[in-house]
């Protein structure tokens, strides 16, 4: 078993390497152990929306943290491989929050602006990596705009450009990348790249989006997933549902995952 500092370095290079880094989003043990016996992966990451959903809340910081906490602590206990939590925008206290991510096992984090103004955001990048700093672990911060998710109908010019002063703000504070949710297209990212540099951005895997491999072509450095897999999971057990209800019978090329 490797050590924190040891398992952040880790993963801090697979977003530098040439490869596309792939996250897939996990839930809970049972979801995280079930990717974690694929031997292409590599890490695993929390989708705080899909850990809400588990426990009847919405997403954001609607689910307390201790509840949140707890269960990613479960899921880092159970595999073998580094975690990097979904913390949404720092629970109030960024600082706080990775310092006690950190104590349940914790390597790295999504933490989002929420399109807060440039100077708070900023801050928030600087208190998350002070933390990593003071608790010995070189902490791969995953530091997410909002300004396609929020920008409504601006300019789609005007949104990249705040993106890149955003994300060049973050990596400038600590950030190891830059993620930017949203339907990003290729000449989108192709300009976010530009604008970031190559190996710095992160998206999110979405229906109509680009592959991962395409996004790689254009120097992405990670890509996941987030509350898509548990959809793509409860459609699978919505759909089993009907069938059964329907006189179906329990497919015989169900595997025992669990």
């Amino acid at each position: 078993m490797s050590t924190l500092p040891e398992r952040a370095q880790t993963f801090a290079q697979l977003h530098s390497a040439p490869e596309i880094l792939r996250v897939v989003n996990i839930w809970d043990v049972i979801s995280a152990k079930a990717v974690a016996a694929l031997p292409e992966t590599k890490a695993l990451a929390t989708a705080g929306h899909s850990i809400a959903a588990t426990f009847g809340y919405e997403d954001g910081e609607n689910i307390p943290l201790d509840v949140m906490l707890d269960m990613v602590g479960r899921i880092v206990s159970a595999v073998d491989v580094p975690v990097t939590a979904d913390l949404d925008s720092g629970f109030g206290n960024p600082g706080e929050t990775t310092r006690r991510a950190i104590g349940v096992g914790v390597i790295g984090a999504n933490v989002e602006d929420r399109v807060q103004p440039l100077a708070d955001s900023v801050r928030a990048v600087e208190a998350v990596i002070a933390a990593g700093e003071a608790e010995g672990v070189p902490f791969v911060l995953n530091a997410r705009t909002d300004v396609f998710l929020k920008g409504g109908d601006r300019p789609l010019d005007d949104k990249i450009a705040d993106a890149v002063e955003r994300g060049r703000a973050f990596l400038a504070a600590g950030a190891t990348t830059v993620f930017v949710p949203g339907k990003l297209d290729a000449e989108t990212t192709r300009r976010l790249v530009e604008g970031l540099g190559d190996r710095k951005l992160s998206v999110i895997g979405v229906p109509g989006a680009l592959t991962a491999a395409e996004y790689e072509a254009l120097g992405v450095a990670r890509i996941s997933y987030g509350p898509q897999t548990q959809r793509v999971a409860l459609t699978a057990l919505q759909d089993l549902a009907i069938d059964l209800y329907r006189d179906g019978v329990i497919p015989s090329t169900v595997r025992e995952l669990n």
